[in-house]
């Protein structure tokens, strides 16, 4: 499913994040960058070790926050690494912070003129934020910031299994995007 907005295009799939042959994808990482489990971990398995190299040069990244490094053995020529929040409740900060990984990790793509961008849900996996909100906020952020900037041509959310893809593909709907 998909939807334009000015002239570029979001839209949400379902399927493995490593494969995608856009120009960057995002990697749901923790402060460390140093990899992990879920996204995390197949985006360094995948990617090789050159991408773990970079980011311990990097040394780290804030919640809510963005840092890039090359794409390794990957498809897409760079990984933009993000830091969700974990969630506790909703009333610590956690829907800015979310919204400031999406919205950072943009900006990033946008300075380094990279014209497709592919995301994974953040956060909802062992972060543990509930995916329908995630989704709100994760295509929300994304449709603000493609009216606004016009260097992106793409931005696809890749989701791993079938519920993910129903939730995003429900709330693009709700916002008016397309149907398959």
């Amino acid at each position: 499913m998909k939807t334009t907005i000015h002239k570029s295009i979001l839209e949400v799939v379902e399927g493995d994040i490593t494969l995608q042959d856009t120009e960057a994808i995002v990697n749901a990482a923790n402060t460390t960058l140093l990899g992990g489990g879920g996204v995390d971990g197949a985006i360094h398995r995948a990617g090789g070790p050159q991408i773990l190299e970079e980011c311990r040069w990097i040394g780290g990244c804030p919640t809510g926050e963005a840092r890039i490094t090359t794409g390794g053995r990957l498809k897409a020529p760079y990984v933009i690494h993000t830091v969700g929040p974990v969630y506790r409740d909703g009333r610590h900060g956690e829907p800015e912070l979310l919204a400031s990984a999406y919205r950072s990790s943009l900006k990033l793509a946008s300075q380094h003129k990279i014209r497709s961008v592919a995301f994974p849900s953040v956060s909802t996996g062992a972060y543990g934020y509930p995916i329908e909100a995630a989704a709100q906020i994760a295509l929300g952020v994304v449709r603000d910031y493609l009216e606004g900037h016009r260097g992106i041509r793409l931005v696809r959310f890749v989701l791993f299994g079938t519920m993910a893809f129903e939730v995003y593909e429900r709330v693009l709907r709700a916002m008016g995007g397309e149907g398959r």
